[in-house]
């Protein structure tokens, strides 16, 4: 049985883990070596040292800049997806459960119908759509704004539960007598009250949208080249690389994996094994 202090230590670690990572993405200008696009022909695929710490890729560019700037990218963009996604889902699950009638059953099959969407490959194939020269920073834009638009099914059914039984609480009745009514009510009574449950959805959705991106990336459909994310970077992943020869090539899927599992950890809850 792992104690209560023991889950509180690991939770901290995981959101110092977190903030590290995110104030030198943050920073990546300053921190990386040379420009995530500077070619260093004359090292191409080069083996970690003191000038690349993680060796080049095959056109010649810093693997080490490269990550903290795709880093970056992931980090930054991935709450931002999540933030448009909580804010559909606060508006259509919360209309949907405080007012009920009509509302409530339009919203709840506009919800099914998202849910019941491959939405994976439906993002595939609209990004798939984009011309080939689109430019880079705009592929992140509407990357992350698909992920975005069409990830907020799941977290408006939890906020239309939250917000229905909200609408019964002695708070709302107590408001109405006051003489608070409609939107007004939802606005300053019902949605205040579903913070709590709008920041659980919006946490859960981050690394959601990371490992989204990250298997865009794999299939190409990520961010445009030369822009990093680490979806692009584990593309070098493809064909089962000799990884005992080059090791370093698993450096980006390590830090997915734990920044992922740091996001997981702040967020569960207090569990008793």
């Amino acid at each position: 049985m792992i104690g209560q202090s023991m889950i509180k230590q690991i939770k901290h670690a995981s959101f110092a883990i977190l903030i590290l990572i995110f104030v030198v993405s943050l920073f990546a200008n300053f921190v990386a070596p040379a420009d995530y696009s500077k070619q260093f022909r004359e090292a191409p695929n080069a083996a970690p040292s003191k000038q690349f710490l993680l060796g080049t890729d095959a056109l010649g560019r810093d693997r080490f800049s490269r990550l903290g700037y795709g880093t970056r990218v992931s980090l930054l963009l991935a709450p931002a997806a999540a933030l448009v996604s909580t804010l559909l889902a606060a508006l259509i699950g919360g209309v949907a459960g405080y007012f009920g009638g009509w509302r409530e059953t339009l919203a709840l099959r506009l919800i099914d119908l998202f849910l019941s969407m491959p939405w994976l490959f439906l993002l595939i194939t609209v990004r798939a759509m984009l011309p080939l020269n689109t430019p880079p920073v705009l592929s992140v834009v509407i990357t992350f704004s698909l992920l975005g638009v069409l990830g907020w099914a799941a977290s408006a059914r939890v906020v239309a539960a939250g917000a229905k039984s909200l609408s019964a609480s002695d708070l709302v009745l107590q408001a109405k007598a006051s003489g608070f009514h409609g939107f007004r009510l939802f606005a300053v009574h019902v949605l205040p009250n579903l913070k709590p449950l709008l920041v659980a959805q919006f946490l859960i959705s981050i690394p959601m949208y990371i490992l989204a991106e990250a298997n865009l990336g794999i299939l190409g459909l990520g961010v445009s080249e030369p822009l990093p994310s680490w979806g692009t970077m584990l593309r070098e992943l493809e064909g089962l690389p000799p990884l005992r020869t080059q090791p370093w090539l698993l450096v980006p899927l390590i830090l997915l994996v734990l920044v992922v599992s740091s996001f997981q950890m702040v967020m569960t809850e207090k569990e008793s094994y």
